[in-house]
């Protein structure tokens, strides 16, 4: 066998490999032992005729096609293990010559990644402090919630709820036809078409109306992009809420109750706080990830990359699957070739390596690491939470090795994001010991797993990193009790499908 290297990178090493018959043969045989017990060849019996047989009814040529699916593999792992070569991700391979067999292999390093010297850096958390204002707008949703539909009797107005009956025509086709469908309105609602809304305000019960819109030209679906629709509608009902005071009384109302207003509006000011401060928690965790990135120099190979990219674009045919949709369908849609979407989503693809080769380097540095009691106590906690005659059979699930693997680089992104933030606080010296064993923060963890979530989905433990990559804000949710969102969940809209 002779192995010349073509080019060599810290990125990626470039193998011609050309084989000799000797190093063929033991690969032929195994192929010939495969196929020999599906021929029947006159004059033996099924299984027990000679290789040179075999070779003169089927050929060498077809021998040899059927052994390339684990020659290749296998030789290739033979001359990496003899030049102690550690692939990042599978290596790409390219058949030069058939006989002999001669390939290519273009081989993906780990990335070189060089942290810098961002911990001399400092950052500020942003103060957190909720206005007045939100705490009444929270207080507003409470008593939207709390409000039944009445009939009004008076023409519509921003914020009723109407029962319709809507025809629409593109071109002399019908294209909309809902009949007693329920239409919430407000200024955002867009369906079935934007600018449908605004012509229905000071409409009467039992009252019709023609209008025309034209779709805006950016519309999402080319085929309505731009075009007029001709619309009959028909108002069957009008209906408006009539909100409660803000007094004890609605307050007991809200929940599980509450004593007054004043125990309403302190548990809905600490409840804005926190959320306040989860999302105060995300986005320093977020800004001091970006600071990191900032410093660090990452080498990505072509193929790294592109691999990265194909795994975007399955997680995406995976959605689309779920939506019933396809690909094709999909760029079709949006008026792109699959060359052009897959250029799209490469930044995406070099942002998401690079969050997750520089988190793993630094639980490196930082000597980070998670130990088999803090994983089963995660899952312990979890398996607590359920219900008691589904504990078993959850214990049992999650203690797959697929999950142990999850739960374990879930924590270990925890820990890397939670000293980050430390590190960029100058609070690392006073919480080694805390964010190296895993006490983190409670108010910071849930943020850390989200940080986690879009870091590529982050897998930190480098032992597994290979395997990984192969060919508005104000709402509340008091007791339970979530101040309405109109129009997110308020009947049917019109479809313009």
């Amino acid at each position: 066998m002779i192995v010349n290297t073509e080019t060599s990178t810290s990125t990626e090493i470039i193998l011609n490999i050309a084989m000799d018959a000797a190093d063929e043969e033991p690969f032929i045989d195994r192929s010939y032992r495969r196929t020999v017990g599906n021929l029947a060849i006159p004059g033996f019996r099924k299984g027990k005729a000679p290789r040179s047989v075999v070779e003169n009814h089927v050929g060498r040529q077809a021998l040899l096609r059927e052994a390339i699916d684990y020659m290749i593999p296998e030789t290739l792992n033979r001359v990496m293990q003899e030049q102690q070569l550690q692939a990042f991700i599978e290596p790409q391979v390219e058949m030069l010559e058939w006989e002999p067999v001669a390939f290519k292999a273009v081989i993906p390093l780990e990335p070189p990644v060089d942290l810098g010297d961002f911990r001399q850096l400092r950052l500020e958390k942003e103060t957190i402090i909720v206005p007045p204002e939100q705490v009444e707008r929270a207080i507003e949703q409470l008593r939207n919630e709390a409000a039944p539909w009445e009939p009004a009797a008076r023409p519509t107005q921003e914020g009723d709820l109407l029962n319709l009956n809507v025809l629409g025509f593109m071109g002399g086709q019908e294209i909309v036809n809902d009949q007693a469908v329920d239409y919430l309105l407000r200024p955002e609602n867009v369906l079935p078409f934007p600018g449908f809304s605004q012509h229905l305000a000071g409409l009467s019960e039992g009252e019709g109306k023609e209008f025309a819109i034209i779709v805006p030209p950016d519309y999402p679906r080319p085929e309505f992009a731009g075009r007029e629709v001709a619309f009959q509608v028909e108002v069957l009902s009008v209906k408006e809420k009539n909100l409660p005071e803000p007094d004890d009384e609605f307050a007991k109302g809200v929940g599980e109750g509450f004593d007054n207003m004043e125990a309403l509006r302190a548990d809905i000011v600490e409840r804005l706080n926190a959320d306040a401060e989860a999302r105060a928690n995300y986005a320093f965790q977020e800004l001091s990830l970006a600071t990191l990135l900032d410093t660090a120099t990452i080498g990505l190979s072509d193929l790294v990359i592109a691999r990265e990219v194909q795994g975007i674009v399955e997680e995406r045919e995976q959605m689309l699957r779920n939506q019933r949709l396809d690909m094709e369908s999909y760029l079709g849609y949006i008026g792109k070739t699959p060359e052009e979407f897959q250029a799209e989503l490469r930044p995406d693809a070099i942002d998401r390596l690079n969050r997750t080769l520089a988190m793993r380097q630094l639980a490196k540095e930082e000597e980070i690491s998670v130990s088999p009691e803090e994983v089963q106590a995660e899952i312990d906690d979890m398996v607590e939470n359920t219900a008691a005659e589904n504990r078993a059979a959850m214990r049992h699930v999650l203690n797959s090795a697929d999950n142990v693997a999850t739960f374990h680089n879930s924590i270990l992104t925890r820990k890397t994001i939670n000293r980050l933030v430390a590190i960029f606080l100058g609070e690392a010296d006073a919480d080694t010991d805390s964010e190296t064993t895993g006490e983190a923060d409670p108010e910071t963890e849930a943020d850390a797993d989200t940080v986690a979530a879009d870091t590529a989905d982050a897998d930190l433990d480098a032992g597994s990193a290979a395997a990984a990559e192969t060919d508005s804000d104000d709402t509340v949710d008091t007791a339970n009790a979530s101040p309405e969102t109109p129009g997110n969940n308020e009947g049917a809209n019109p479809n313009a499908d």
